[in-house]
């Protein structure tokens, strides 16, 4: 007898959370190159993240939450939706933007309060008949991130209800995702402790999506790495750009 095929899971549709703090108050460990402003270098790796993610993703199903005005305008000329940033920390920034992203899902998509704290009781996430849907968090500080890596991290984040993936140092989250239910933020030091709680930790072998920049060594990783127009732009010194071998 032939056996029945099996009905392939439905592919899920994302919606995502992106935080970028504000320039000034960003990237205050990171020494900037001789030369380099730090408050354009923090704008710079923040406009190559949301190019790869509004690249990879649907411009409107990515919410950016930023007090930034420069990234603010970025973000809205991506197509992104863009929240204020509420006040009170990186979590409090990604609960009000889950709040939006399950506000954009079907009736029974999960909400958020502005602390960040998911309900005692999750609700699932509504598959929709395209498919399911599922709603993650990606740190704003990626220059090394291309399209490719997102949805490559994406898909194998769908094979999980909850997931986490860390940074490159195996202690930080550069991505936080669900399927039924909005991820509860617990970012900051240590984080990838913590959401390991509840998610499924997955040590992916992304190296340009695990690249957060937040130190002088971070930095100079993600140079290695090849980082995204912006960044590499404003780090090439004016003399190399009209330089020839």
């Amino acid at each position: 007898m032939t056996p029945t095929p099996r009905t392939p899971r439905p592919a899920t549709t994302w919606r995502l959370v992106v935080p970028v703090q504000r320039a000034e108050r960003a990237k205050t460990r990171l020494v900037a190159p001789e030369g380099v402003d730090r408050v354009d270098l923090a704008r710079a790796i923040a406009a190559d993240t949301l190019d790869a993610v509004c690249r990879a993703l649907p411009p409107a199903d990515v919410v950016v939450v930023t007090s930034d005005p420069v990234g603010a305008e970025l973000a809205a000329g991506l197509g992104a939706r863009v929240v204020g940033d509420p006040g009170g920390g990186l979590n409090a920034a990604i609960g009000a933007g889950l709040e939006v992203a399950a506000q954009g899902g079907a009736d029974r998509a999960p909400r958020v309060d502005r602390a960040g704290r998911a309900p005692a009781r999750p609700a699932e996430v509504a598959a929709t008949p395209d498919g399911a849907w599922g709603v993650g968090v990606l740190l704003g500080d990626l220059p090394c991130l291309r399209p490719e890596d997102l949805l490559a991290a994406l898909d194998i984040c769908a094979r999980h209800e909850r997931a986490v993936v860390p940074d490159a140092e195996g202690t930080g989250t550069v991505l936080l995702t669900a399927r039924d239910a909005a991820p509860a933020p617990l970012f900051g030091r240590g984080s990838a402790a913590r959401h390991a709680r509840t998610a499924e930790v997955l040590g992916l072998d992304l190296p340009r999506l695990r690249r957060d920049v937040d130190t002088t060594a971070d930095l100079r990783d993600a140079i290695r790495l090849g980082t995204g127009a912006r960044t590499a732009r404003l780090l090439t010194p004016p003399d190399a750009e009209g330089s020839s071998a």
